[in-house]
């Protein structure tokens, strides 16, 4: 017999017979980076850009079209939109005071996310930290600090931050400080929650054998391992924030003129909905584009920091939908 198995070699399996290789990407340059994965996901991808476009406009917008969103000529008071007959400046229309409604879209959106994005801030840092300390350490301090995040969330957020700030005045800062507020105990129970969860993990108790400390542990061993959850629940937060911002804004009750956030401009244009409706609807489909973008990019966060479920996004559509099991019909 002249073929290999003369020589005593194993015979070779056939192309059918491989085992299912790995991705090209994995066996090439490793895991992908986020941004690699980021761009396989058409609809996340698009999140990111609206994302990116709305904090570009927040941030370089207002300096350049300022004057525009305060400048007032009662001849062209409740222009049409999508006419360059006005010029530039009234392409979405113009309010009852005859002031653009670009512009204003564009300082309101610098308002809008000038209130969230710190709220968001300090609920996530406050309640991450306070929840991965009671979790870690367990006994009267989880029980302490699961009980104050009760009473916080008994009261509804809204209802509470209609009331404090009908107390004091409805200031940008007392609406950050009493939304942070209301968001904090969501971040504190899942902190808490992740924190005891690896609390009994082997790496943490390896660490605790050696003799670290137990801020060096949970500095070190534990936070790395709960942030990805917590920036993700922080995105989503986020559009639970500005939700809630708008909903003060309409109520007369949050931002205030001179000022203009996207919930007051609706709040100002529910009067004129009959004859002028693109005064509340762009600044509500402003909100909804934003809230989408943000939900959308949240779920795909969750997948891409999740070890177990990165390979989903990995791979490509066709060989992901050949992966998943089909069930047989019983006869």
């Amino acid at each position: 017999m002249t073929s290999s198995l003369t020589d005593g070699a194993a015979p070779q399996p056939s192309a059918a017979a491989q085992p299912p290789t790995k991705n090209t990407e994995d066996t090439k340059g490793g895991k992908p980076g986020l941004f690699r994965l980021l761009l396989k996901d058409p609809f996340a991808t698009v999140s990111a850009l609206v994302l990116i476009f709305v904090g570009l406009t927040a941030l370089i917008g207002p300096p350049l079209m300022g004057e525009l969103a305060t400048k007032q000529n009662l001849l062209f008071a409740n222009k049409a939109p999508f006419t360059f007959a006005h010029g530039w400046e009234y392409f979405l229309g113009s309010d009852s005071l005859g002031r653009s409604m670009l512009a204003r879209l564009v300082v309101a959106s610098r308002t809008t996310l000038s209130v969230a994005l710190p709220a968001v801030a300090i609920a996530l840092l406050i309640g991450s930290l306070w929840g991965v300390w009671a979790g870690y350490h367990r006994g009267w301090r989880e029980n302490v600090s699961m009980r104050i995040a009760d009473v916080i969330l008994s009261f509804p957020s809204l209802l509470l931050a209609v009331v404090v700030l009908y107390i004091f005045s409805p200031s940008a800062a007392n609406i950050v400080l009493i939304l942070a507020l209301t968001r904090i105990p969501i971040y504190l129970r899942t902190a808490r929650a992740e924190s005891a969860e690896l609390q009994s993990r082997t790496f943490v108790d390896a660490a605790r054998t050696f003799g670290a400390k137990p801020n060096a542990i949970i500095v070190r061993h534990v936070i790395p391992v709960v942030l990805p959850t917590l920036l993700t629940l922080a995105t989503l937060e986020f559009c639970a924030v500005m939700l809630a911002e708008s909903s003060l804004s309409f109520l007369g009750i949050g931002i205030q003129p001179p000022d203009v956030s996207w919930g007051l401009m609706v709040s100002q244009g529910r009067q004129y909905l009959q004859t002028a409706w693109w005064l509340s609807i762009f600044p509500g489909v402003a909100i909804v584009i934003t809230t989408i973008a943000a939900n959308v990019l949240a779920a795909w966060l969750r997948i891409a920091t999740d070890p177990a479920q990165r390979w989903r996004l990995a791979l490509p559509r066709k060989r992901l939908i050949a992966r998943i099991p089909v069930k047989e019909a019983k006869p």
